[in-house]
């Protein structure tokens, strides 16, 4: 998988399992639990980039408040030094970095105009 590419989309919902019924439907989505992350989780495997659909953390803005949509995360070679670049750059973090066991490091942020993204280092030891 290439650098600095949109690599991993995520979507949020307060009810996942039904949102994983709808997605899983619609376009043949597996959705797996992922355990032993800060939020709930399940995995997205599709024919394309993998994905990820979470519970909730906070409400969606009212209608008219612009878009509310999927997140994308970006695979980068050093999450450390991507992360202070966004900083410096005037974005915020938004969530600390943390390990999705056996896979990669993964945060997020908002960018300069309020938009949340988030990026990963791959790492099957994280923990």
């Amino acid at each position: 998988m290439s650098m600095n590419n949109i690599s991993y989309f995520e979507i949020q919902a307060a009810d996942p399992q039904a949102l994983a019924t709808f997605y899983g439907t619609l376009f043949g989505w597996r959705f797996l639990r992922q355990d032993g992350l800060p939020v709930e989780y399940w995995r997205i495997e599709t024919t394309g980039i993998a994905g990820g659909l979470l519970k909730r953390p906070a409400s969606t803005p009212p209608d008219g408040c612009g878009t509310n949509a999927f997140v994308c995360s970006i695979q980068v070679n050093d999450f450390d030094s991507t992360a202070e670049s966004i900083i410096r750059g005037g974005g915020r973090e938004a969530m600390p970095k943390f390990a999705v066991p056996g896979r990669c490091w993964q945060g997020y942020f908002i960018d300069p105009a309020g938009n949340t993204f988030g990026i990963f280092q791959p790492d099957e030891q994280a923990r």
